[in-house]
């Protein structure tokens, strides 16, 4: 089978396509026959043998994967289901989803929702898992629709469009944030009400806190952009923080939180409990207008991973990217 292989020799890591036996994949319950995988941050990370996300070698790269079982030895599932897995591991401990075939056990794997096709379950992957997750922790901090504005950061990227696309079909007023003022009317036109400029979210406030603006927040970038959101929250807003594409360190004051009792809310899409695993991808069946989800995905074979690998670290990918494993 065909697969992305990474190494590691002398702490240099080398990563490849290669032809390795189906034979070489670990001991599990579950073998999946792999249509596609996705394109995340993580991923670009992986690929292009940069260190935090690989943590044991050998690895085969991508954290998501949809496909078909072909052999099953749990009651749980049969051969010919259509299962998606994200996250829960792949990629970073566990052999991902840039392969023709991958081995898991049940407990990980979950069955597709009949509403959503294989390919359209990685035009998701991790990335909408995260914005949905994200979604429904500001509903569970009191997040309702027909209050004030709902930030999206990186609103271009793969997880700030999904999200973007969810919040406006639930009738939130959205506001996106981009570095890319050439996309204003891609997210118009999945649902944003208002653009604003990234730059304008990174000045440091002089007084620590300001107006009340924002009555949440699906923040994946982090750095600079997480502090300049949060004198600007709503007494008892929300931030829910997915990502630190803007760098994982911030400085800010503590009024946001003790003056109008706002919440950080961090999002961790890879250990996930399997009831609410399914919560979210019901949730995603329902709440994520799939003909949007088609508009803002394209397809790349397997070969061209590399190449998207580097776009996506360096800002230059719009939406989502479904790596094709078998083309």
């Amino acid at each position: 089978m065909r697969a992305i292989f990474a190494s590691q020799q002398d702490g240099k890591t080398s990563v490849s396509l290669q032809e390795i036996s189906k034979d070489q994949l670990p001991a599990a319950e579950v073998l999946v026959h792999i249509a596609y995988s996705s394109l995340n941050y993580k991923d670009g990370l992986a690929i292009t043998g940069k260190p935090g996300v690989i943590r044991k070698f050998p690895m085969i790269p991508g954290i998501d994967f949809a496909g078909t079982v072909e052999e099953s030895s749990s009651s749980e599932f049969q051969p010919g289901d259509p299962v998606v897995l994200t996250g829960a591991g792949a990629s970073e401990t566990l052999w991902g989803g840039y392969a023709e075939y991958a081995r898991w056990n049940a407990e990980n794997l979950l069955k597709l929702p009949a509403s959503i096709s294989l390919k359209q379950s990685m035009a998701i992957g991790t990335a909408g898992f995260t914005a949905m997750q994200s979604v429904i922790a500001l509903e569970r901090h009191g997040l309702q629709p027909g209050g004030r504005e709902v930030l999206v950061t990186g609103a271009a990227g793969g997880v700030g469009s999904v999200a973007v696309a969810i919040l406006g079909k639930l009738g939130y007023k959205v506001a996106a944030s981009t570095g890319r003022p050439e996309l204003a009317e891609y997210l118009r036109g999945l649902g944003a009400s208002e653009i604003v400029d990234r730059a304008a979210l990174t000045v440091p406030s002089k007084a620590g806190l300001e107006k009340e603006r924002w009555g949440g927040v699906i923040d994946s970038v982090g750095g600079t952009t997480l502090a300049g959101i949060l004198p600007a929250m709503a007494n008892g807003a929300s931030v829910a923080s997915c990502g630190l594409a803007g760098g994982a360190a911030f400085s800010a004051t503590v009024l946001p939180f003790i003056l109008r009792g706002v919440n950080l809310l961090g999002i961790n899409s890879v250990r996930v409990a399997p009831t609410d695993r399914h919560e979210i991808w019901a949730r995603l069946s329902t709440d994520l207008p799939l003909a949007l989800l088609d508009s803002m995905t394209q397809v790349a074979p397997l070969g061209q991973v590399f190449d998207w690998g580097e776009k996506i670290l360096a800002g230059q990918v719009r939406g989502r990217v479904v790596i094709d494993v078998n083309s």
